[in-house]
């Protein structure tokens, strides 16, 4: 199984490499992002349950968003992929349903992209009720 883990992450970082080779840097960069807000709001609510966020929303800025659709790019659809098979290797859940929501803005404060995480809004505290008392 470890073996196979290494196998698998030596593939994903092929497939990063290739896809930033392709079209440049920012679909990899997208995805760090997505990951680290991911990780960053985490929550554990046992030893063997960590609940994250389930609605990602990526503003892309006009230029970045004009050459990734150019090319043909399914941005969405890469970054939701990437960002289950990320879940799935931490052993995360997901507080509902994976929503990856990507739209253009000209309000980037870094010029290229914002990623914010959240739960999703009618996700009830007492979902949580039934995990185990640590």
């Amino acid at each position: 199984m470890q073996k196979l883990n290494r196998w698998e992450r030596a593939i994903e970082r092929w497939e990063e490499s290739l896809l930033a080779k392709v079209v440049r840097s920012e679909p990899v960069e997208l995805l760090g992002a997505l990951k680290r807000e991911c990780d960053s709001h985490a929550v554990v609510c046992g030893p063997t349950r960590v609940v994250v966020p389930n609605v990602y929303d990526v503003e892309l800025a006009d230029a970045v968003h004009e050459e990734l659709t150019r090319r043909g790019c399914q941005v969405g659809q890469e970054l939701t992929d990437r960002l289950v098979r990320h879940a799935e290797d931490k052993g995360y859940e997901w507080a509902g349903p994976l929503t990856v929501r990507v739209s253009r803005s000209g309000r980037v404060p870094n010029g290229r992209y914002r990623v914010a995480g959240r739960p999703m809004a009618h996700i009830r505290a007492d979902t949580f009720a039934d995990a185990p008392a640590w």
